[in-house]
């Protein structure tokens, strides 16, 4: 969430940043900025009153002391008096504060310098590719057939279960899908990253602190009679490790890595796209976190992208890095890459990866701070990547991978598999 003080400080920067976000209610902006001037005028009365009361209930002592008891009552009258105005003027706050707040909870963050304009995912920059598009042999088929040929995901039993969108991996699908997992763990480790294993389920607060409520409400499968949401990345429990703490500087840069499966609803997807692993309702995946300074969080975010840069390399795969124009970006982002990787069977680009810089938006709504050098408080910038998300990784390395003779597992992952080859 955009700090309020920043918004009235800095009105033309916010409209046009949110301008090269495709925000369309820029209104909303003076609304906020009017509300809070009445808010102010608000308390300011308040303030005065209650300084009234406070010296009159201090002379109603002083009056009974001296005897004068008509004038005491008097006071005492004026004091019944003004808490009442006082009180009348708490329930206005409280309703301005609540509509401000709501104003505030409507607007994104701002893109940073570098991100791109425009309003869709074909305005995305390509910053770099990497890798050579495989040629595949006669007769080489979609992810969605080898599964079943090979026998390593069951979507029929799946749904069986569940309902559609639901995987059953199993035998060497299920193998192959913990050699991933174990080995984007130890690459994370590995760089210095502490693994976490969270809670699968969050409440309100937690969601809410990460930006995924109120803006993706509908995107989160919700526990009602608990009020807990199931969590759509790690990077939601993950990062509201730290809510509400102040980081002693010397802690900094905190580095947070976790598997987790991922929960998403994934409302109005359908045709193609979604056909196989393409797109899933429950999906693996291993998470990045970083928190760190204003002043490097920027660095911080290209090391991230190196850092998963590196990892999709190990495994063999073409990829290419798109860094997101301000109309693709997330709610909470100030600057995102995408990583795609190339899926030779189905001939287009799958994305595997985003990696973001949300600023101090995230640490805005849960309080995470630091105290600089002169014992002042600051907002910490938070950063998150996907190190990875399984589902697509699986069905490129499979479709890329595939020979008449079987497919073929990346050379990293052999040692965790336990074979060269699925046959």
């Amino acid at each position: 969430m955009l700090q309020l003080g920043f918004i009235r400080s800095n009105r033309e920067k916010v409209l046009e940043g949110l301008k090269k976000k495709n925000f369309q209610d820029l209104d909303l902006i003076d609304k906020i900025i009017a509300s809070d001037d009445l808010r102010k005028s608000l308390q300011f009365n308040s303030d005065e009153l209650l300084a009234k009361r406070n010296a009159a209930s201090k002379a109603i002592g002083m009056l009974i002391a001296q005897g004068k008891k008509e004038e005491a009552e008097a006071q005492k009258a004026e004091v019944t008096t003004l808490k009442e105005t006082i009180d009348n003027y708490a329930v206005q706050l409280a309703e301005v504060e609540g509509i401000v707040e709501g104003m505030l909870l409507r607007i994104p963050n701002l893109p940073g310098e570098k991100v791109p304009a425009g309003k869709s995912a074909e305005d995305n920059t390509v910053v770099r590719h990497h890798g050579e598009i495989p040629t595949l042999h006669d007769g080489a088929v979609p992810h969605w057939d080898l599964i079943t040929q090979y026998d390593l995901v069951d979507f029929q039993t799946g749904v069986k279960i569940t309902g559609s969108g639901f995987a059953l991996y199993k035998g060497k699908g299920a193998k192959l899908q913990r050699a991933m997992i174990q080995y984007f763990l130890d690459y994370n480790i590995a760089a210095g990253y502490t693994e976490f294993i969270p809670p699968y389920l969050v409440n309100y607060a937690s969601a809410y602190g990460t930006g995924q409520l109120p803006d993706k409400e509908g995107q989160m499968y919700h526990m009602a009679i608990d009020d807990l949401y199931l969590i759509p990345t790690a990077e939601v429990p993950v990062t509201n490790i730290y809510r509400d703490e102040i980081i002693p500087s010397a802690s900094l840069p905190v580095k947070m890595t976790a598997y987790t499966p991922c929960f998403r609803r994934e409302a109005g997807s359908f045709g193609k796209d979604v056909r196989g692993l393409n797109r899933v309702h429950q999906f693996d995946k291993v998470e990045v976190v970083h928190i760190t300074e204003a002043s490097t969080s920027y660095d911080v975010l290209e090391e991230m992208v190196l850092h998963v840069e590196k990892l999709i390399q190990s495994l063999g795969l073409p990829y290419r890095i798109l860094l997101l124009c301000g109309g693709d970006m997330g709610f909470a982002s100030a600057m995102t890459y995408d990583f795609e990787v190339y899926s030779a069977a189905q001939e287009r680009w799958l994305e595997v990866s985003s990696v973001s810089n949300f600023e101090s938006f995230q640490s805005n709504r849960m309080k995470i701070r630091t105290k600089d050098e002169n014992g002042k408080t600051q907002l910490l910038h938070t950063l998150n990547g996907s190190s990875l998300a399984l589902p697509r990784i699986l069905a490129s390395l499979l479709e890329n991978n595939q020979t008449p003779e079987g497919i073929l597992i990346p050379e990293v992952l052999r040692p965790y598999f336990g074979a060269d080859m699925i046959a």
